[in-house]
Formats: structure tokens, C-alpha cells, sequence
């Protein structure tokens, strides 16, 4: 089967700062990867390059079989940035047209049919926040905003869900539903690849972790990561590990 992402020997540098040194791992379709690491090791860079949103300095990376700068079916891929959280930024739309955007990639310039209302509806649905549906984004919770976004992806039929620490300033019991969501549609066969700094968080709900610090100190399935000294090593003797278990 092809990997959905595939990163091989990738190198990047902002200016003279080596932010990604040689990093090679695959995500297999159904994963879901943990991206673990100290502030400032090169996780969201990592993302961004796998994703098609920074191209790497030396070295190469593929999505879903095909080499990213070439990839065009963005409506297979679900992103949620670490920004998705702030009340500055947001559009004034409801949450149920922030959700039918999900559908315009399929639809191009014609209009929204009633399939691609049903499917926005039911993707409302799934990630439970059908009853605030035409409210405001601007006026929701960081994480009812969170479940809005994964909701548009959701509607777009993608098949890779990535997150970027998607519960900063989210409520502990809503981090907790979160999460259970995340868990839930990732068996229904969506791969993620989700950044959080709760190495608790990751070692309980992902199945394959990849810790890093510039380089990458271990690429494997939890169980691996969790026997290893890749935590301490990434992390060094300074390091802040927050490790919280629910």
C-alpha cells in the first residue's frame, strides 16, 4: 500500500537555523502519528513540509504516492493550524456555512447540491456540534471552533486529518472529548497526524509516535517510544516534558 506521506533525507533551514537535519519516516494510511518534541524542534516546520506548505531544502517528500509540490487534491487533506483556536481571526459565517466550505473543492464553481448539504450536515453531526450549527465561529469556544474545522475536513472527505497542538486554551473535559473524537474517526479509517505537547495525550491515543528535535530521535509504534531514551534525548537534561495521563 502507499504510504500517505513519505519523507525522505528532508533538510530545512529558516536563513542560518537548521530547523529540520536529515529526517526521513513514513505515515502509513490508517496511522495515527504523535509529532513530539521540545518548543522550537522543527514539529511544526516538519508538518508544514509534509504537507506541501514549505518545500525542503535538500531531500523529498510524497503524498499519497505522488511528489508534493505536484499534489492537487487538497480536498483529501483536513488541516488544522495551531491558530484555529484564537477568536481574532475568524470569519463571520456561521458554523454550518464554515462547514459546507469543505464541500467547494468537490463542486468547483457550481453550486452546493443537497448531497453537499447532507454530507455537511452529517459531518456537523459526527463531531457532535449539530445543535450550534447557526451560531456565529466567532462567537464559539476554542473548542467548539476546534470541532468546526475537523468538521469542514470532515465534509471535504478527507482522508488525512493533520492537527497542530489543536487544544491550546481548550478546557480540560472538552481536550478529553476532543480527543475521543479524534480516536473515533481515525478508527473509521482517517490517518492523523496530530502535535501536542502532552506526551500523555499522545502516548494514550496514537499508535505510532515520532519524537524530534531537529533530527529525529525515534520513529516507531508507542510501545517502542515509550521503552526508549528518545524523550530524554530529544528533550536533553533542560527539557520540559509535560506529561499529564487521563
Amino acid at each position: 500500500m502507499t504510504p500517505v506521506v513519505d519523507v525522505r533525507n528532508v533538510s530545512f533551514a529558516y536563513g542560518d537555523s537548521l530547523a529540520l537535519d536529515d529526517v526521513s519516516l513514513t505515515v502509513e494510511q490508517g496511522d495515527f502519528l504523535g509529532l513530539v518534541g521540545p518548543n522550537g524542534s522543527g514539529k511544526t516546520t516538519l508538518l508544514h513540509v509534509m504537507l506541501g506548505l514549505l518545500s525542503p531544502d535538500s531531500g523529498s517528500v510524497e503524498l499519497f504516492g505522488q511528489p508534493v509540490s505536484e499534489f492537487e487534491a487538497g480536498e483529501r487533506i483536513g488541516y488544522v493550524s495551531q491558530k484555529a483556536t484564537d477568536r481574532g481571526g475568524t470569519m463571520p459565517v456561521t458554523v454550518r456555512e464554515c462547514v459546507r466550505m469543505g464541500r467547494f473543492a468537490h463542486v468547483g464553481h457550481s453550486r452546493l447540491t443537497d448531497d453537499d448539504r447532507r454530507i455537511a450536515d452529517e459531518a456537523l453531526e459526527t463531531v457532535g456540534i449539530g445543535d450550534i450549527a447557526d451560531q456565529q465561529m466567532n462567537q464559539l469556544s476554542g473548542g467548539q471552533r476546534q470541532r468546526a474545522y475537523i468538521a469542514r475536513a470532515l465534509a471535504s472527505e478527507a482522508d488525512l486529518l493533520a492537527l497542530d497542538e489543536p487544544t491550546v486554551g481548550v478546557d480540560a473535559e472538552s481536550r478529553d472529548e476532543f480527543y475521543r473524537l479524534l480516536e473515533s474517526l481515525n478508527q473509521s479509517g482517517i490517518t492523523i497526524i496530530l502535535i501536542e505537547h502532552d506526551i500523555g495525550v499522545v502516548t494514550d491515543r496514537a499508535n505510532r509516535i515520532a519524537c524530534i528535535n531537529t533530527e529525529l530521535y525515534h520513529h516507531g509504534d508507542t510501545e517502542s517510544f515509550v521503552e526508549s531514551d528518545a524523550l530524554s534525548e530529544a528533550y536533553g537534561k533542560t527539557g520540559e516534558v509535560v506529561h499529564h495521563h487521563h
